[in-house]
């Protein structure tokens, strides 16, 4: 019982001087033969058919323990390669870090160089190339030259004591300002102030570019009071307002030498406004108590969980007038050219109509006012970063959220 050649053909080396085997001893009739192979005993039936199943089973676990240490071997490789990467990256990210500055700091961008960069890109395609490439050349050999004199300070700021650079012309500080309810950026607008009036001198200016609806009094009016430092320590200052500056967002505005403004920008809303929701009712009818011990007879007046009385009302009212009172007073101090009781009424208005009625000097961009004052001053972007925004975030909107039961919301 003798088997073809070819039916080995093509296996690997091992297998096939097994099937070798067994082929000679199918031909010498043996019936059943012991065969040891791979350190197993097997009974080898002497029929063609049986002979054939075996080999290819056989063929089958030999491939399988092949293709296994082949993926043994391949992900073995592949975990080196892995490790090798991510130790270089951890190494490349310390080193990034030890040469990074802080994450928490102040930020100090020369906006004339921003806006010459601008240029630039858009001159390199529509331009010879020549030619911008020499206007580029000359750009970068003017930047040099300054870069080399440094800034200009104390007695060298000339005989008027004018405030100035290497260039010799008076700078513009920026700063940006969004306000949400709780104003939590106050916290690096004071930082930004503090930096910026330590350095000032006459003939300094500082630009406000100022988005804020307003929110609770204490936290606009404690925003409000760091513009006041700038324009009291005699530096000119200029609020920007490109999209809203309503409510405590105008009682920051306010405090600037000039406001210019958008012609669709909002601006006023010169008024106080409280909601509270009251559950006390629904609480009652559900069974629940709310206990509340005060020591004062006005230390809570009205409240989300407590039946509200009229006198609890009415001295409710009588706060919000006081704080209206108030504000209406800052803005009569700050900008006594505004007609206090025409604008005084909570409404606001768009930049155009701000304009006719005093709450706006100008209208113009803060994006134009910039670009203009770019040509005869140098000016630079003040920022204070603080870090862990996604945090800061997060905490500003849990703060927003909690500050809507509080008894002094100035929107």
């Amino acid at each position: 019982m003798a088997l073809r050649p070819h039916l080995a053909m093509g296996l690997p080396f091992r297998v096939g001087r097994y099937v070798q085997a067994i082929a000679r001893r199918a031909r010498r009739g043996t019936g059943r033969d012991a065969v040891h192979r791979f350190g197993a005993s097997w009974a080898v039936p002497a029929t063609r058919s049986a002979v054939r199943d075996r080999i290819a089973d056989d063929a089958r676990v030999s491939f399988l323990r092949e293709y296994g240490l082949f993926l043994l071997e391949t992900l073995t490789v592949v975990a080196a390669i892995v490790t090798v990467l991510v130790t270089v990256a951890v190494l490349v990210g310390r080193t990034a870090r030890a040469r990074r500055p802080d994450a928490r700091g102040l930020r100090v961008r020369n906006l004339n160089r921003t806006f010459e960069d601008l240029g630039i890109a858009l001159r390199s395609h529509t331009v010879p190339r020549k030619v911008a490439k020499a206007q580029a050349r000359a750009l970068r050999k003017q930047r040099k030259a300054l870069d080399a004199k440094g800034p200009v300070t104390g007695a060298a700021e000339g005989p008027a004591g004018t405030a100035g650079t290497a260039s010799g012309r008076p700078r513009v500080f920026v700063l940006d300002f969004h306000g949400d309810i709780r104003a939590t950026e106050v916290a690096g607008l004071r930082e930004e102030v503090t930096a910026v009036v330590s350095v000032a001198r006459p003939g300094d200016e500082v630009v406000v570019r100022l988005e804020n609806p307003g929110g609770t009094v204490h936290d606009q009016g404690f925003a409000a009071a760091q513009l006041l430092r700038v324009r009291s320590r005699g530096v000119r200052l200029v609020v920007a307002v490109d999209k809203v500056a309503a409510s405590g967002g105008y009682m920051m505005a306010c405090v600037a030498d000039r406001i210019i403004a958008a012609p669709f920008a909002v601006v006023g809303s010169i008024g106080v406004i409280t909601e509270i929701p009251n559950v006390f009712r629904l609480l009652e009818r559900a069974g629940v108590e709310f206990e509340q011990v005060t020591g004062g007879e006005y230390k809570r007046t009205v409240t989300p969980f407590t039946q509200t009385t009229p006198a609890k009302r009415e001295k409710l009212t009588e706060q919000v007038a006081d704080i209206h009172a108030l504000f209406k007073e800052w803005v009569a101090t700050n900008r006594p050219q505004v007609d206090i009781e025409r604008v005084a009424t909570g409404e606001h208005w768009y930049g155009t109509r701000a304009v006719e009625l005093g709450l706006v000097d100008e209208l113009v961009t803060s994006d134009d006012y910039l670009l203009a004052r770019a040509a005869e001053a140098d000016l630079y972007s003040v920022r204070w970063t603080q870090g862990h925004r996604t945090a800061r975030r997060l905490a500003s909107l849990v703060s927003s959220l909690t500050s809507m039961t509080s008894a002094d919301p100035l929107r």
